[in-house]
């Protein structure tokens, strides 16, 4: 008797062959739309006299940049130009992470405040910014608010000391310098040291009900440490006012353009990241407020051993898709002028008509950098889930 196992199901009766046939008829349509594409590609550039090369990149780009954190003139080469373009961009988009996730979180926190206009106020400020378009929002941070400042000639002057006008916003900066790296080198190292030993101190709190106080001391010691490099080491000049009306040396300039779109994108993007906070706050139980408040935590020590860390599950998946945001809405810059890579191919892309190559070069670029938030993220979400024993 011929068992149900040996019992052999037509070809055209089996699930499993209609899906692979599905799947092969898929993949040559889309294989086959792809080389369409790329034939009427190939023929237009053929009937302009254009053929696909990266060469250009090498020509004299012939164009000026507003601003750039290395050399540059209108002689060097595309490659460059480019180069300034991902660097201008990158300033963004890093600074940005920082002021983004300290505003977010504040401002997510604040929402469950016992203060009243505090928590209020956080409201209000996730609701207005949310519900208004970004575009809109950068427009109005560097014409009715930057672009507003006096001239260079009435600049304001305010303690630091600082100087703000027309031409930009100039602040005390640390000396460029052999030293400079050292104690820069040493800051973070001592970042990493305070770290390890918050770590340190929370096991010991969470598992063994210590009472943190070793930890605590060599916190202070670290932050005084910090605070001293900071304040004495590192060589801090600031501006100053030369002859000439808009002259001013020394310190760091602050172009307004940068401030408008570094503003415009951490409001913004803070107002998501709060919403994120709060929900990843109100998805921890009650119970566990309440267990903290019966070991005697105060309200600080409850947020930040006991409910944050289980709130991190839910924060950061989520959190990794306003990063990748802020990195891809970094492009606006271009309309208030900052010379972002976006702007930067924007021009390459006028004067070379090689549309395909710089488009190529721009979408490898803002993928490349997707790709990296991406993959800290995820690496970091990995980190904070619970793991079965």
């Amino acid at each position: 008797m011929t068992s149900p196992s040996e019992i052999r199901v037509p070809l055209w009766r089996d699930d499993r062959f209609w899906k692979i046939v599905f799947q092969i008829v898929v993949a040559a349509l889309v294989f086959g739309l792809l080389a369409l594409f790329i034939g009427n590609l190939n023929e237009n550039m053929r009937r302009q006299g254009l053929q696909f090369s990266f060469n250009f990149l090498r020509n004299s780009a012939s164009f000026s940049i507003g601003e750039s954190l290395i050399p540059y003139s209108p002689s060097n080469t595309y490659i460059r130009a480019f180069l300034v373009g991902i660097l201008n961009t990158l300033r963004v988009i890093l600074v940005g992470f920082v002021l983004t996730t300290l505003l977010g979180v504040l401002a997510g926190v604040a929402s469950f405040s016992d203060n009243w206009l505090l928590r209020k106020l956080s409201v209000v400020y996730v609701e207005i910014v949310r519900n208004t378009p970004l575009l809109l929002q950068l427009i109005f941070w560097y014409f009715p608010v930057f672009l507003s400042l006096p001239d260079a000639r009435n600049r304001l002057v305010l303690p630091g000391p600082i100087f703000a006008s027309k031409n930009g916003i100039y602040l005390p900066w640390p000396a460029q310098g052999p030293l400079f790296w050292v104690w820069l080198a040493t800051l973070v190292g001592l970042a990493i040291a305070a770290w390890l030993v918050v770590q340190q101190r929370t096991r010991a709190m969470v598992e063994r009900a210590a009472s943190g106080r070793p930890q605590q001391r060599i916190l202070i010691g670290i932050g005084v440490a910090a605070l001293l490099v900071l304040v004495v080491a590192m060589n801090w000049q600031g501006p100053q006012a030369g002859e000439a009306a808009n002259q001013i040396t020394g310190g760091l300039r602050l172009s307004l353009e940068y401030l408008a779109i570094l503003v415009g994108l951490v409001v913004y993007t803070g107002a998501f990241i709060a919403e994120i906070v709060r929900s990843g706050i109100q998805s921890v139980s009650k119970g566990q407020w309440e267990a903290a408040r019966s070991l005697g935590l105060k309200s600080g020590q409850s947020m930040q051993l006991v409910v944050l860390p289980q709130a991190l599950r839910v924060i950061i998946p989520p959190l990794n898709s306003q990063y990748m945001n802020l990195a891809k809405n970094s492009s606006l810059g271009l309309a208030i002028g900052y010379p972002d890579i976006f702007s930067v191919s924007q021009t390459s892309l006028n004067q070379t008509g090689r549309p395909l190559e710089v488009f190529m070069l721009m979408g490898s670029i803002y993928l490349l950098a997707n790709l990296v938030i991406s993959l800290i993220m995820n690496t970091l979400n990995r980190s904070v889930q619970f793991k079965e024993r």
